[in-house]
């Protein structure tokens, strides 16, 4: 009797070559402003089919295709920041996006080059998912880390939300990559697959919906997004323009409004200089008005910072601690400046704030912050969270142009303030300004790339999720016990 072939296999890797292509896109299809959340399991099967068939080097291959997919798709905004902000022309623009590309998805050949190397294939349902959400751990972390597109992200509006709170994104990528695989497990007609895909999948109905409480009174905020051109921001009809433009808004807002929000780099000037402005403007506003908005300082010694200050009842302020690669420093700085117009972006030399520093209080509210990219990472946040009854983020997306970055930016600062029971305000450039409650539903919003406002009630809370009080190590840990057995087993088999 004949038996069909393996689709996939080591001698036809084709097709799963294919698929890992497809696997890719599927994965950004999950993410906002697509919403496919669901596409997020059969990207993990796709992934997990015949893995156990292939030699190392096609493994290797099919996970770096993947990150091919993934990032060619998912990161596409990379172009828009070199081409259009980067002064760089075409040819070039997309050659270093492909080598952002490709450099990527490195990431993902060396985990799964590693995984058929190391592994057996007996309980590889357990151990392929444990491998995923290591792999995208170790992403988060090398080389500063890149925790983008992580695949639990895509779940904020799923049925697997409620997991949110307990472990944070990563135990979603767990639940999402477990799931894929036990898909697998079923199609193959082991029934028994279906009982745990219903457990991961039905368990969020028994868990508390609210982890913590309210701690005072709402407060009621202005968020203004003033949509400046980034690319005249910095000369001195933009200073002009700026202060013109902020100072308009802030006196247009309500005087009931508690805290005013400017974002990132508002006023594109040292912290010395639009201090005037901001003292001069808030002495004009109702005396319980605060305001609150990012700023670059330069200290005595010469070094500059991206960071967070206030007028009016604010005391502290906060400097961003995690920068962004070529964005805020340029690695390597000896060999690189000067090469291309990239590697010279305004303000490129900014130094890094402490790892640790308290939260700004205005209206007897601690507020934890974090400068645009720095929200991407949850544990730096849930570490923010653990002393602030509000979360707040500043950013310029403007970089992003009009990709789907500044969408998937939204998305994640939405899981944040789910992960960690907070209030997340959001005050961008030119969008998305939103302001996001502890369950992260985005209660108001501002369009994109026009000049608004968005006015609208925060509550400070008090109490600690169980993400934020340990952050993500305890999945981190599952996921390698997940690992363990099948470890244990490859050295067990003949050489």
């Amino acid at each position: 009797m004949l038996q069909a072939k393996p689709l996939i296999s080591a001698r036809r890797p084709w097709p799963g070559y294919l698929a890992a292509l497809v696997a890719g896109g599927f994965s950004t299809l999950s993410f906002a402003p697509f919403h496919l959340w669901w596409l997020g399991p059969i990207a993990v099967a796709l992934m997990y089919l015949g893995q156990h068939r292939l030699s190392v080097g096609q493994a290797a291959l099919r996970g770096w295709l993947f990150g091919v997919g993934l990032f060619g798709t998912g990161t596409s905004w990379v172009y828009v920041s070199i081409h259009d902000y980067g002064y760089t022309g075409v040819p070039l623009a997309l050659f270093l996006t492909a080598l952002f590309v490709a450099t990527l998805a490195l990431f993902h050949a060396f985990v799964f080059g590693l995984y058929r190397r190391f592994t057996a294939p007996r309980l590889a349902f357990l151990s392929f998912a444990g491998v995923w959400v290591l792999g995208e751990a170790f992403r988060s972390w090398a080389f500063t880390g890149f925790p983008w597109l992580l695949l639990g992200s895509a779940q904020v509006d799923s049925p697997l939300a409620p997991w949110a709170p307990v472990g944070g994104v990563y135990l979603l990528s767990l639940i999402v990559a477990l799931t894929g695989t036990l898909l697998v497990e079923f199609c193959r007609r082991r029934w028994w697959a279906i009982a745990p895909i219903a457990l991961l999948w039905l368990a969020p109905l028994a868990l508390p919906g609210q982890w913590t409480a309210p701690a005072a009174d709402p407060l009621r905020v202005a968020l203004l997004q003033g949509n400046l051109p980034q690319l005249s921001k910095w000369s001195a009809e933009g200073q002009r323009n700026a202060v013109n433009t902020y100072t308009r808004m802030t006196r247009q807002q309500p005087d009931d409004v508690d805290i005013i929000v400017w974002p990132e780099t508002a006023l594109p000037m040292f912290e010395r200089q639009a201090r005037l402005f901001m003292a001069r403007l808030q002495s004009t506003l109702p005396p319980q008005t605060s305001l609150l908005t990012g700023i670059v300082q330069r200290d005595e010694a010469g070094r500059y910072y991206n960071a967070i200050t206030g007028v009016g009842d604010v005391r502290g302020e906060y400097r961003k601690s995690h920068l962004v690669p070529f964005g805020e420093f340029l690695p390597l700085d000896f060999l690189l400046r000067g090469i291309i117009d990239f590697f010279d972006l305004p303000m490129s030399d900014f130094a890094a704030g402490a790892d640790s520093q308290p939260p700004i209080l205005t209206h007897g509210v601690a507020i934890g912050s974090a400068i645009c990219y720095e929200i991407v990472y949850p544990d730096l946040v849930a570490e923010r969270a653990r002393d602030a009854n509000v979360l707040l983020t500043v950013s310029n997306d403007t970089w992003f142009g009009r990709s789907i970055g500044p969408l998937q930016h939204l998305q994640m600062a939405r899981l944040r303030a789910l992960e960690n029971g907070r209030y997340v305000v959001r005050a961008t450039s030119n969008g998305v300004t939103a302001i996001i409650d502890d369950q992260g539903h985005l209660r108001e919003r501002a369009p994109q790339f026009e000049a608004a406002s968005v006015v609208g009630e925060i509550v400070p809370m008090t109490g600690l999720t169980p993400f934020t009080r340990t952050g993500s190590w305890p999945t981190w840990l599952l996921s390698l016990l997940l690992l363990a057995p099948a470890l244990v087993w490859r050295t067990r088999q003949p050489s």
